[in-house]
This record gives structure tokens, C-alpha cells and sequence, in this order.
């Protein structure tokens, strides 16, 4: 009995081995991609190209690799013949209202607040999520994983300012700052959390496949967006100069990176959740800064060399230190 126990659990972590390397995976790819974006769509995208034509064709190429890819694992049929319309509000509705409405508010709150204080406050989504996560799914966080969470945001305020120093405050009444930029982006950082801790819940209590997610959060999101158009500036702008406007064969690359990357974000949120998610978005920011000074000759900030070692060492606690259940223990 001994034996065959032994050799059970040791072929069930054999299994295991391969999905650790696949997370892994995904998180090395979406940080790459979330820190090579800014710089690939500098360089290939015009600045009188249309936004909302660009986010409509990510919004399609991921719809397109989320299909390829279910029929490269051969359950494309399995999915649709599956999908309810209940279903799919429940598990990709939701989620898709609250990330427009937090797009909306984001938009608000930028326009009225410093770069500095919009990216600080922006940053507290790590804590949201870690929150909402515990919350909706029970996923409790150990006290190292929390001090973890913590110098993640120190490093996160850190490149904030190295970013923001050389931008100047937008001036404005203090009850107008908090009312048009303070509360709004808390607000959003609140809906981040949500929204992310429920798209974790659909995936791994619901069993909502991440590739199918992707495909109905992308298509409400159009839905939306192609509404907005009806009276939006970049609407008139799509009726008077075209859906391509400005576009040339370059800008199909940023389009496809970010397709790529929407569908790293539901591998991700899947497999290892909306927290990791979060270590990815400030490490990205390091990746950036590297890229910026082997392209651009534009060396790291100083707050950027303290943030490394914090964003390496949060990374390393996080992992090293899970919550442990006492009773299991026993």
C-alpha cells in the first residue's frame, strides 16, 4: 500500500510538472508582450490613426486565434454545441461590463489628475483583486504572500514617479481633483479587482474555458464600442476617412501583439490568477525600461533600479510562501 501510494503521488506531481512550466510560460510571454507594447505600437502605429478601429482589430484577431486555437486542440465543437447564452452572460457579461465602465472611469480620472497620482492609485487593483479573490473564490493569501503584495507596490510606486517626474500637475479646485480624479480612479482599481477575481471564478469553478471567454468578452466589448461610434469623435472620424485610416502594413503587428497578449491574460487569470496577473503588470514595466534603453539609448531611472530588486523579491516570497491551511496540516 505504501508503495503504490509513493508512486501515485509521485506520478500525480509528474503531471504536475508540465502545467508549472506552462504557467511559467504564459507569465515569461504575457510580461514580454505587456513590456514590448508600448514600444512596438510607438514605432508602428501613426499618431492620426484612428484608436477605436485599432482596438475593434485586436478585438477580431483574438476572437480569430481563440477559435484557431480550439480547433488545434480539437474541442471547437465540443465548446459551441456547450454554450448557452445564459452561460456566457454569466460568466463573460459581467466581467465585460465592469472592465468598459472601468475603462470610462479611467479615461475621467486621467484627464484630472497628475501622471503620479493617477498611477499610484491606480496601482492599489493589486490589493482589489487580492481582495475580491479571497472573497468570491476563498482564495486566502499567507502573511508572507501579503508582505509580498505590499513591496510589489512599493516597487509600482517606485516606477510610477521614475515615470511621472518629468510630467507636470494638472492644476484644478481640490473637491474637482477628488470628485473627476481621485474617486474615479479608485473606483476603477476597485472594478480591476472585481472584474479579474470573476473572470478567475468562471474559469475555475464554472469551467468557462479561457479561449471561450476570450471570444464572448471580445465580441460584447465590440458590441459596445461599435455602438459608441454612433455619436463618438472616432465614429465621425470612421465614417468620413475610413475604417483604415492611416494605417499601413506595420500596424497590423502591435494589433496582433495585443491579440496575442488578450489571450495570454485569460491563460493567465485561468492557470495562476488575477493576483500573478498583477506581478506581471509591474514587472512589465522593467521590461519596458530595458527595451527602452537597448532601442532608444534612454538609460533606467534610479527609481527604476531600486524598484527591480523589490519587484524580484516580491516574486520570490509570493511563490516561496503559499497560504497553508492549518487544518490540512493536521
Amino acid at each position: 500500500m505504501g508503495s503504490s501510494s509513493t508512486s501515485a503521488a509521485a506520478a500525480a506531481a509528474a503531471a504536475a510538472a508540465p502545467s508549472r512550466r506552462k504557467v511559467a510560460l504564459y507569465l515569461t510571454l504575457l510580461t514580454l508582450q505587456y513590456g514590448a507594447q508600448p514600444l512596438i505600437s510607438k514605432r508602428f502605429v501613426r499618431q492620426d490613426t484612428i484608436v477605436t478601429s485599432l482596438v475593434l482589430a485586436t478585438e477580431a484577431a483574438k476572437v480569430i486565434c481563440a477559435i484557431v486555437l480550439l480547433i488545434a486542440e480539437g474541442s471547437l465543437k465540443k465548446q459551441f454545441r456547450n454554450w448557452t447564452l445564459a452561460g456566457s452572460l454569466t460568466a463573460s457579461g459581467l466581467p465585460a461590463a465592469i472592465y468598459a465602465l472601468q475603462n470610462s472611469l479611467l479615461q475621467i480620472s486621467y484627464k484630472n489628475l497628475d501622471s503620479l497620482t493617477f498611477s499610484i492609485l491606480n496601482q492599489t487593483k493589486l490589493l482589489w483583486t487580492a481582495f475580491f479573490t479571497y472573497l468570491i473564490l476563498g482564495q486566502k493569501q499567507s502573511s508572507k504572500q501579503i508582505l509580498a503584495l505590499s513591496l510589489l507596490i512599493c516597487a509600482a510606486v517606485l516606477l510610477s514617479i521614475g515615470e511621472s517626474s518629468s510630467k507636470g500637475s494638472k492644476g484644478g479646485s481640490s473637491d474637482y481633483v477628488l470628485l473627476y480624479g481621485i474617486i474615479p480612479v479608485t473606483v476603477a482599481s476597485m472594478l480591476s479587482g472585481l472584474a479579474s477575481s470573476l473572470c478567475q471564478w468562471a474559469s475555475q469553478v464554472k469551467k468557462h474555458t479561457s479561449y471561450m471567454m476570450t471570444i464572448e468578452m471580445s465580441f460584447i466589448g465590440s458590441m459596445c464600442l461599435l455602438a459608441s461610434t454612433y455619436r463618438s469623435p472616432d465614429g465621425e472620424a470612421i465614417r468620413k476617412y475610413g475604417f483604415f485610416h492611416e494605417w499601413t502594413l506595420w500596424t497590423v503587428v502591435p494589433v496582433l501583439m495585443n491579440a496575442v497578449g488578450g489571450i495570454l491574460v485569460g491563460l493567465v487569470t485561468t492557470y495562476a490568477g488575477g493576483v500573478r496577473k498583477g506581478f506581471v503588470i509591474v514587472s512589465a514595466l522593467l521590461v519596458t525600461a530595458l527595451l527602452q534603453f537597448i532601442f532608444d539609448g534612454k538609460p533606467p531611472s534610479h527609481y527604476c533600479l531600486m524598484a527591480l530588486p523589490l519587484v524580484m523579491t516580491s516574486i520570490f516570497i509570493y511563490q516561496k510562501y503559499p497560504y497553508a491551511d492549518r487544518k490540512k496540516k493536521d
